[in-house]
């Protein structure tokens, strides 16, 4: 059929006089010429078919292996089983010392302490003299701690800026916590992979081992609370369910509204995604935020959290305040979803935010929560009318509860925490010390360097308790201890050589969402800076994986299941411009003791088979030593972060050092360094072959800058041709060119789409212009290893060079001389390139440019540059479109996706709305630090608003949300090498010729330049296309529920809890004119 089809259009060039007919066989002519040329120079300068050879004399004597995908990952879990229980090890270590610590500390009231204060370490005052609290704090650089200045003999500690930091209670908890001191210590002498290691105080105060001297951010603050970090809040609570129950009736105008509105996302920041929420708003009527969560509990993962905060910001308030129904509503849902076995099915609560209760609700408590008051209530209570306190406290205290009095937004953290020291009463009282493991995060606050701060990680954490028996009813929460897994050095635990080009190991968490994977994209840019996604730790397995669409792998992976799936899948490259056909293997177990599943992912015929050769040190270490070779510094051939000597070994140095016994004490992964060896005397004579090359007489022709190699072991040689000051390509194959050497993530990109070209011949492709250093060309191809009828890839090697070099050589090719015998020729003849009626164009296999008339036009997609052409390509079966989609896209907030702002409908509202901009800033000003620091000047310098409303003047088109969207790939279809065509544009007609050039995957294009088509054809793009849902579809993703594998522990009740401690207000002195001021301001802003 597609025979007949092209049959039919290659026919059409036989048109009637006047048409210009471009003639097949001077295109194929040129085409083949181009194609030797190319492929013989690619061949000579790579040295290709000498390495071939050199791998083909080998076969007889290497051991090809089938690799065992369920036992690789099953080894796998293990040894990382092994390296996260060292780290559980560790924190019940600091644990158990925190706890006995307390137990014989006595609290005094009047202590004094001076503890190290990292923000103050290292600091003098204006006469020279060590500030207090400060002190010489000796720090030095630490390869393991991230370069960071630290101190690995002592701890010290940071207080958050609304807490003062010589308060009893801080002094205290400094004091006793110096006992800790010894432990970190001993723990890292154990298990020099230990990172960073912290105890966070219920109180505040965060001790963190090895001591820093933290740095503030760009106003010269820290707003870092440990108390509401994740890791704290899952050590110190068991799951909940939460509904949050907010007032927005007339009286909650003004400053109340945004105290409650902060109050809310104050409450979201303490969930997570072991957490469920809704949040109902009331005046007159109830309503949900979100009408789509109507009746229903969702999960608290950060995408939902983010969703909340952006409806909470457009409540209004209006009519009055009946709470009755609301509370009515909020029981109903949490009683069904424990009744259905949904949502957390462990605590429950309501938060109630209100400024005032007048109606009697021990009707609705009988009703639905009493006797047994499984439901918690905690009461917020908003402003500094205290009129209806006692009614708000009374909610509280009947329903095991907290109660709380907001007046001002600097009250907001520390009465929120108050419910979390709560729930966590029973676990205390029972003395459960559950270990929790956290999602993935990224943690900026530690490392403030622009590397660091993107570092992706989990912690490991569990709770202290007090042991003292005169406080066990009340069960106190002393405080979290803790330490950081980075999880990269978990991953490289499933080393890239033993998966292949194409494989990739990854790790989901018990409810489904990405750990670690090469395809998770945390990060996104907004302008220059590198910020995460709002969504980065809850992308769930099936938006990666996203042809799994009946989620057979999600599904069994987040049950703790052992098995193996195989899929049909279209992945892509270089930034998702090509797509690649890849049929992969998915072996998949869960990592005891953990919430964590592994899965690996080989593909076949590239991750089915390894080969094993063999070589003696001596010869290999040799061949090691060569100027012209490196190894993947990012892969672990030795491990070098055991001991502080090593840590500044490269990984060639310390592999050097290994086999020369000078380092015989480091551990080396004896596997990956035989095969390294073998590859480094196999691909030795390629250096001898390199420099003949270049010592030549003929010389190396003008524009080969590099030839290169790499091979299965992460080993790599590369040869300049040309001095650096005239190559084109300064940064190739340097350590910032990520894409073309090996990482802990990739094989590079040349090496990747060699492997799915036939082994032999070359590959041509131009880099994307944001990764290219000028316009250069490269050309690859793979080399193999077949043992009988086993075939494994050995390496890749190819040449890097001028677009220039490869332009000359096409231009001088596609022209015929004037004397060109035209007798036989139907059509132009001499045909020329440099004609003003034809264009010509080489594309590669994927449809971008390489050369055209127009040098712009290189790198760019052809469809861009003639849609009538690529379109009529695509009908013809040439080219297939290929439809892949991404889930962690981000995209321009639609105007109407947000409530439209109020017009200027005169210059008196312009100056109204700025006057009322200003006074609303000024008075969050006045009230947003704590007072007390006016009595401690030194804590009073620390203080930061810790509410902005700055964001809110940012244009709508401007902010970026995440979204899902598609993008087409284009592929050439290899069967079809050549076809020619007459597009009909309205009065004029359009004739082009394809071909493909011989031994490559590229194609000679020649148009027709005098017939425009680009009114019939619009422009084909590669640009992607959100995909929208309707209301209904849109409503039904948020709502549903994936599967998910609950924490195995629950601890919501014990019987001898103490719920009489249900409650204090904030106590906050103002003076009356300070007082004064702020009514008139409220007043006037609301």
């Amino acid at each position: 059929m597609m025979l007949m089809w092209i049959i039919f259009f290659s026919s059409l060039c036989l048109m009637a006089d006047g048409q210009m007919k471009i003639p097949p066989e001077t295109v194929q002519q040129w085409a083949v010429t181009f194609g030797k040329e190319i492929a013989a120079l690619s061949a000579r300068y790579s040295g290709a078919k000498l390495l071939q050879k050199k791998y083909k004399d080998v076969e007889g004597v290497v051991k090809m292996e089938e690799v065992d995908g369920e036992e690789l990952v099953k080894k796998f879990a293990e040894e990382m089983e092994e390296m996260l229980g060292r780290k559980m090890k560790s924190v019940k270590r600091l644990a158990e010392a925190a706890e006995d610590a307390d137990l014989y500390h006595e609290y005094n009231e009047t202590m004094e302490f001076d503890y190290y204060n990292s923000m103050l370490v290292n600091t003098v005052d204006e006469d020279g003299n060590p500030v207090p609290l400060g002190g010489e704090f000796p720090l030095e650089e630490n390869e393991h701690f991230n370069k960071l200045p630290v101190n690995t003999q002592m701890s010290n500690i940071q207080v958050p800026t609304n807490v003062y930091n010589k308060d009893p209670d801080i002094l205290n908890g400094a004091y006793m916590s110096e006992a800790l001191n010894d432990v970190f210590i001993e723990n890292f002498q154990k298990d020099p992979t230990l990172t960073w290691q912290y105890f966070g105080s219920s109180t505040g105060f965060f001790r963190l081992y090895p001591g820093i001297q933290w740095i503030p951010d760009e106003n010269g603050v820290v707003t870092f609370d440990c108390r509401n970090r994740n890791w704290y809040i899952q050590a110190a609570t068991s799951p909940k369910d939460v509904m949050i129950v907010v007032d927005v009736s007339g009286s909650m105008k003004g400053l109340r509204l945004t105290i409650a509105k902060h109050t809310i996302n104050t409450i979201l920041d303490t969930l997570g995604e072991n957490d469920f929420v809704n949040i109902i708003a009331y005046s007159d009527y109830v309503r949900y935020v979100e009408p789509c969560f109507k009746g229903t509990l969702v999960q608290a993962d950060l995408d939902n959290r983010e969703h909340f905060k952006l409806l909470v910001e457009n409540l209004h308030v209006k009519g009055e305040g009946k709470v009755k129904k609301a509370m009515k509503e909020s029981f109903k849902i949490l009683n069904e979803a424990a009744a259905l076995g949904q949502g957390s099915l462990c605590n429950q609560a309501i938060m109630l935010i209100t400024d005032g209760a007048m109606e009697d609700f021990q009707d609705v408590f009988e009703e639905f929560n009493w006797p047994e008051r499984r439901v918690r209530v905690f009461t917020y209570l908003i402003g500094r009318e205290m009129t209806f306190a006692d009614n708000v406290k009374w909610i509280a205290c009947n329903n095991k509860g907290y109660y709380t009095h907001i007046s001002t937004l600097a009250d907001v953290q520390e009465n929120v925490m108050e419910y979390l020291h709560v729930l966590s009463r029973p676990m205390v009282i029972n003395h459960d010390h559950d270990i929790i493991w956290t999602e993935a995060y990224m943690d900026s606050v530690l490392f403030n360097t622009q590397a660091q701060s993107l570092l992706l990680m989990t912690s490991v954490a569990m709770p202290v308790f007090s042991k003292k028996k005169e406080t066990l009813s009340h069960g106190i929460l002393l405080g979290v201890v803790g330490t950081d897994v980075a999880l990269r050095e978990l991953m490289k635990l499933a080393p890239r050589y033993k998966l292949g080009v194409h494989g990739y190991a990854y790790l989901i968490t018990n409810n489904g969402y990405i750990l670690s994977h090469p395809d998770l994209r945390p990060l996104y840019k907004e302008g220059k800076k590198l910020k995460p996604k709002p969504n980065y730790n809850s992308v769930d397995l099936s938006e990666v994986e996203w042809e799994d669409t009946e989620e057979k792998l999600r599904t069994a992976m987040v049950k703790g299941e052992t098995g193996t799936l195989s899929l049909d899948v279209r992945t892509s490259v270089d930034k998702g411009r090509r797509v690649m056909f890849l049929k992969n293997d998915y072996f998949y177990t869960v990592i005891n003791e953990t919430p964590f599943s592994l899965g690996i992912v080989l593909t076949r015929g590239h991750g089915k088979y390894i080969f094993i050769g063999n070589v003696s040190v001596e010869e290999g270490l040799h061949d090691l030593l060569a100027p012209d070779l490196t190894i993947a510094n990012e892969w672990t051939y030795c491990e070098t972060d055991i001991d502080p000597a090593h840590r500044k070994l490269t990984q060639l140095q310390a592999v050097v050092g290994y086999l020369t016994g000078k380092e015989s004490d480091l551990e080396c992964d004896e596997e990956l360094l035989q095969q390294a060896l073998f590859d480094a005397v196999i691909t030795a004579p390629m250096e001898a072959y390199w420099t003949t090359i270049m010592l030549n007489t003929s010389g190396v022709e003008e524009g080969v800058e590099t030839a290169f190699l790499g091979t299965r072991s992460g080993l790599m040689r590369f040869q300049w041709y040309t001095g650096l000051e005239k190559r084109l390509a300064k940064s190739f194959l340097t350590s910032t060119d990520k894409e073309n050497i090996f990482t802990l993530d990739h094989f590079p990109e040349w090496y990747r789409r060699a492997a799915e070209y036939p082994a032999g011949q070359f590959l041509y492709y131009m880099p994307r212009e944001d990764t290219r250093a000028g316009r250069i060309v490269i050309s690859t191809t793979a080399v193999t290893v077949m043992v009988g009828t086993k075939t494994a890839i050995a390496g890749a090697i190819g040449v890097q060079m001028t677009l220039s070099m490869l332009e000359a050589k096409f231009w001088a090719i596609t022209v015929q001389p004037n004397d060109t015998d035209c007798s036989n020729i139907e059509g132009i003849c001499p045909l020329r390139c440099d004609s003003i009626d034809i264009e010509c164009y080489v594309i590669d296999n994927n449809g971008f440019v390489l050369i055209s008339k127009q040098r712009n036009d290189a790198g760019r997609f052809f469809g861009e540059i003639d849609g009538s052409v690529m379109t009529t390509l695509i009908r013809m079966g040439m080219f297939k479109r290929v439809s892949l989609f991404d889930y962690q896209a981000m995209c321009k907030m639609n105007s109407h996706s947000v409530s439209s702002s109020r017009p200027l409908f005169s210059p008196f509202y312009g100056l109204a709305s700025t006057l009322k901009w200003f006074l609303s800033n000024f008075l969050l000003f006045l009230l947003e630090f704590n007072i007390c620091g006016f009595w401690h000047s030194e804590h009073f310098a620390d203080a930061k608003p810790s509410f902005s409303v700055s964001s809110a003047h940012k244009k709508k088109g401007d902010i970026l949300q995440p979204c899902d969207t598609e993008y087409p790939s284009f592929v050439y279809e290899p069967s079809v090498k050549e076809t020619n065509s007459i597009i009909k544009c309205g009065r004029c007609q359009k004739m082009f010729v394809v071909q493909q050039i011989p031994e490559s995957n590229l194609l000679m294009l020649v148009v027709q330049a005098d017939c425009d088509c680009s009114r019939q054809y619009g422009r084909l793009t590669m640009e992607p296309r959100e995909v929208r849902y309707n209301a209904s579809v849109k409503c039904d993703r948020m709502r549903s529920q994936k599967i998910r594998r609950r924490p195995e522990s629950c601890h919501a009740y014990h019987p001898q809890e103490n719920a009489n401690d249900c409650g204090r207000g904030s106590f906050i002195s103002l003076s009356a004119s300070l007082f004064f001021t702020c009514l008139c301001f409220s007043r006037l802003v609301s």
